[in-house]
Order: C-alpha cells, then structure tokens, then sequence
C-alpha cells in the first residue's frame, strides 16, 4: 500500500461537479493498493499517519501530529501510485490491485483511518473520474510504502 499525504489548508474532491467531501486543516491522502496488501499495510499506516508529527507548533516546527491539531482527512483512491516506468514511455499498472480487491482494501482503509482519528473521514469516488482541489501547506508532501518501512 503506498500513500502521498498532502499536508493542507483545505482540500476538496468532486465527482461530476457534485463535491464528494470538503476539509480544512488536515491531510489529502492518495492511496494506492497492490494485489500484495492485506489488513496489516492498512493497520500500519493509518496508525503511522495519524501520528506522523507533520503540523507546525507554536515555534514553527513539525512537531504535532493530525491527532494533534484535530485536524481532517480525505482518502482518495489512486491506483497510478502503483505505475511501472521502467519500459516505454506508456506506464504499466500491473502491480495494482484488481478493483474488487482494491474497493474492499480502499473503504477498510477509510474506516480505519476514522477509528484511527476518532471522527468522520471524507472520501472520494472509488473507481470514478474526480476532481481533486487542495491547497497544500508548506507545501508538505510525504510518501510512505507500507512494503518498505523506511
């Protein structure tokens, strides 16, 4: 499983011109499922998300976490994480979970995360063409693969 998080002011993400969900302070999380990922990569990440100390203190350093700043989250599903550059100039997706797995993987993994946070989180449209809008703050972009704990 391997995630982006956008550190943001605010965030929002539609589908046919109809907002799906909208946030202030908080983190846009891409999410990206392979065919390998189980309960455990979700687990691990959505603990190690909501505890990564990536917000600003008082002194203007990262040091509170999104628990910290009760900050918000959206997920949105991006199977592209997972694309294969190494040959031609056309990406191959094949390490990219098959979409009955990866919708399972995906709403386990937003339900995670809210229990993780301790309040709702915004989703985009599993499988749909969206349109994600984000402010980021920093900017602050963070990639994390659950496959390599670095």
């Amino acid at each position: 499983m391997r995630v982006v998080l956008q550190r943001v002011s605010k965030a929002s993400v539609s589908v046919n011109q109809e907002i799906n969900a909208v946030m202030r302070q908080g983190l846009l999380i891409l999410l990206g499922i392979e065919a390998e990922d189980t309960q455990e990569d979700i687990d691990w990440l959505c603990n190690k998300i909501v505890k990564m100390r990536i917000f600003n203190d008082d002194d203007d350093a990262m040091n509170l976490s999104l628990l910290d700043v009760e900050g918000d989250a959206i997920v949105v599903s991006q199977f592209t994480l997972h694309a294969s550059t190494k040959k031609g100039n056309r990406p191959s997706f094949i390490k990219a979970a098959k979409p009955d797995m990866a919708f399972s993987l995906y709403e386990d993994f937003a339900k995670k995360l809210k229990e993780c946070l301790g309040k709702e989180v915004g989703t985009g449209k599993f499988g749909a063409h969206m349109n994600v809008e984000l402010i980021n703050d920093g900017p602050v972009t963070i990639i994390i693969d659950s496959k390599q704990r670095e």
